[in-house]
């Protein structure tokens, strides 16, 4: 069944889905405030909470559901942000069209769908195709952010962004079950008074890496976009 796409008239919401070649995030936001990233924004409540406790950052929350994004500019909007806009667009997508190389001050993911099955699994998001791209779009020294209530998930990605060049790990341990300050949302909670473990990863772009130096971007094209059609339009 098709999902009924609902109009979305925030002046939040980035409405353009032709991205021929990177956008200006100066023009858009109308200051040259560092750009952060959320990939996966749900229904908007980290955004909303980070973006309030960071007035100097500009923030880009990105989901592929219209729904999610309906929700996160209806919060935006009555929150009266200015620093965070919305877009309906998958990660790959973006990072093949619409960024610049080391653009970005941070990223977070906050649990993506970890497709628990093994038969699934090649679909997760987070691989080492897509970490060893996203270390092209981060500034030395910026954050990446990750988080998931699967354990398997944690331990993949804790396995595969330990052995990359570019990145730097910024906890003492692989992964840790507390991150004070960092905001939790709505789903995250569930798991939390259900006495389950949140995982929290935090790695930087290396300093010491020049862009050069890194491993080639390999975007994989995420299996829910039918990439060949978009590009066509």
């Amino acid at each position: 069944m098709t999902q009924r796409i609902i109009p979305i008239h925030s002046p939040n919401f980035i409405t353009d889905k032709t991205l021929d070649s990177p956008m200006d995030w100066t023009a858009i936001f109308g200051n040259s405030h560092p750009l952060a990233l959320e990939i996966g924004c749900g229904i908007g409540h980290f955004v909303l909470e980070q973006a309030l406790k960071q007035p100097e950052i500009n923030f880009l929350a990105i989901d592929i559901y219209n729904k999610g994004c309906l929700k996160t500019c209806a919060k935006i909007d009555d929150a009266g942000l200015d620093n965070v806009r919305v877009m309906r667009v998958e990660a790959r997508w973006l990072m093949a069209k619409g960024l610049q190389p080391e653009s970005l001050e941070a990223v977070y993911i906050n649990c993506p769908d970890p497709w628990p099955k093994k038969r699934h699994r090649r679909r997760r998001l987070v691989n080492r195709d897509f970490l060893e791209t996203l270390a092209h779009y981060l500034k030395p020294g910026g954050d990446f952010f990750f988080s998931t209530d699967f354990d398997d998930y944690a331990e993949d990605v804790a396995a595969q962004i330990c052995g990359l060049t570019g990145y730097h790990n910024k906890l003492q341990s692989d992964w840790v079950h507390t991150m004070p300050g960092y905001p939790i949302s709505k789903y995250m909670q569930r798991f939390l008074d259900k006495g389950q473990h949140i995982y929290f990863i935090h790695h930087q772009r290396d300093t010491a890496v020049s862009r050069h130096e890194l491993p080639a971007t390999s975007v994989q094209r995420g299996f829910r976009v039918d990439w060949q059609k978009a590009e066509n339009d």
